[in-house]
């Protein structure tokens, strides 16, 4: 089981531990917009068994089926995430309206609120580290959770401080009204981790401050090389594949031009961990007229 797995694991323990602070949170005080913040803790128990069954399909290796490897199973874990996150924001709206339309008094604010607080600061801990770590072992799948776990971190925070408010003021439409731009706040983030996810799937370059680095470094690196063109790149996961073309003297020996493709590897690697590399080699007459590092 690798570290990845692991943490999804333990996620999938908080997300419960979480959800059933917040619930009782709800049921001591009857307010919608802490029923609002219980809800997308379903969907984060929900989204990180999602994420369990992604990495530990994107950690089997490459096969027959799957020359490329399995990592794009965590951009669709991903995905289905965001589908979930927008599916409770709407669950949410609803919530807020009827609350809003029917408003009623809040029970015992100020303890449900606290133990509110309690699973907020659990999620925010426990977010961080999926963060910290999934970045640090490239897992798309733990950095998405993390960063839909913070959502529910300040969205918590916000809720908490209107249930406050609202006994304070005793106006209890104020609930709905929250729970409504918690709600808001949700579709929000939905929507920014389906275009990231989505941008995953469908091969999205590396950024292009990366490219340009890898660009300087075949200049600096690829001594005896006459030209290098079609830089094109592209993430899958935890890996990163970048192929170009290098124009060497055709009456260059084959083991002179290997070990110019095996410094230039040496040196992306280094510059971009887990990437894979494929140097295509071509004669001068082969690329001529074509322009240096052309980003294809």
């Amino acid at each position: 089981m690798t570290r990845a797995t692991q943490f999804s694991l333990v996620t999938i323990t908080v997300g419960i531990v979480v959800l059933g602070l917040k619930y009782v949170g709800y049921l001591l005080t009857g307010s919608v917009a802490l029923y609002s913040d219980a809800l997308e803790s379903i969907v984060n128990v929900a989204t990180a068994v999602i994420t369990f069954a992604a990495v530990s399909v994107s950690a089997m290796p490459a096969d027959a089926n799957h020359p490329y490897g399995h990592d794009k199973a965590e951009y669709l874990s991903a995905v289905l995430e965001s589908t979930l996150i927008l599916v409770a924001a709407f669950v949410i709206l609803r919530e807020a309206y009827d609350s809003f339309m029917h408003p009623r008094a809040l029970q015992a604010p100020l303890l449900g609120t606290a133990i509110n607080l309690a699973a907020t600061l659990i999620n925010g801990l426990w977010g961080a580290m999926l963060i910290r770590y999934g970045r640090q072992w490239r897992s798309p799948a733990l950095v998405a959770d993390g960063k839909h776990l913070w959502t529910d971190v300040a969205s918590s925070i916000g809720v908490a401080a209107g249930v406050a408010l609202t006994a304070w003021t005793q106006w209890q439409r104020l609930d709905a009204i929250i729970a409504a731009l918690v709600a808001v706040h949700v579709l929000w983030s939905g929507w920014q981790l389906m275009r990231e996810s989505v941008g995953g799937l469908m091969d999205e370059a590396l950024p292009g401050d990366i490219v340009d680095g890898i660009r300087r470094i075949i200049q600096d690196t690829g001594g005896g090389v006459l030209q290098a063109g079609t830089l094109r790149s592209r993430r899958s996961g935890a890996r990163v594949f970048i192929e170009f073309n290098l124009a060497v003297p055709g009456d260059m020996a084959v083991a002179a031009a290997h070990a110019i493709c095996d410094r230039l590897e040496a040196a992306i690697q280094a510059y971009v961990e887990g990437s894979i590399i494929v140097i295509h080699l071509e004669p001068e007459s082969a690329t001529a007229g074509s322009s240096d590092l052309r980003s294809g």
